[in-house]
């Protein structure tokens, strides 16, 4: 059987980003969203319009590969970097933490995640399910584009 870590990770969260665009009305970004930055160690804020889609499908990938509960303050520390400081040395800075903490609350809403009280949260098995599927969608196109990866399905 394939999973979501068998398929590259970008062909899944792309995936993953545009099935929960289409199907789940409750994951929408806010309308600060579109001109807020990622953290306070980026310069921009993203260009794709999709992004708050793309950031929710990784967060579900991060849950599933963990498979231990994840709070808003580790999906700081995954989606921070490093700081331009001009002639000073870089240091690295947390992401913002309004971001992940909207979407795990939309995901949460959408069924997708659990939450574990005083622990973070946890992907459901619908999540799970949503995830597998895309994985196996994604193996059938790989195969069918060559034909020597049929083993792993």
């Amino acid at each position: 059987m394939v999973t979501a870590l068998d398929v590259p990770a970008d062909k899944l969260i792309e995936r993953v980003a545009q099935k929960l665009k289409q199907d789940y009305p409750q994951i929408s970004p806010p309308a600060w969203a579109f001109y807020t930055k990622t953290g306070v160690h980026k310069e921009k804020p993203p260009e794709d319009p999709d992004w708050w889609y793309k950031r929710a499908a990784s967060i579900l990938r991060k849950l599933y590969k963990s498979g231990d509960p994840i709070g808003v303050g580790t999906f700081r520390t995954i989606y921070g970097g490093r700081q331009n400081r001009g002639s000073a040395p870089e240091h690295f800075r947390k992401g913002s933490g309004s971001i992940p903490r909207k979407i795990l609350q939309q995901l949460e809403q959408a069924g997708l995640v659990e939450k574990r009280p005083g622990k973070g949260r946890i992907l459901s098995p619908q999540g799970r399910s949503l995830l597998d599927k895309a994985a196996k969608e994604i193996m059938t196109e790989l195969v069918e584009a060559r034909p020597e990866l049929r083993r792993y399905l």
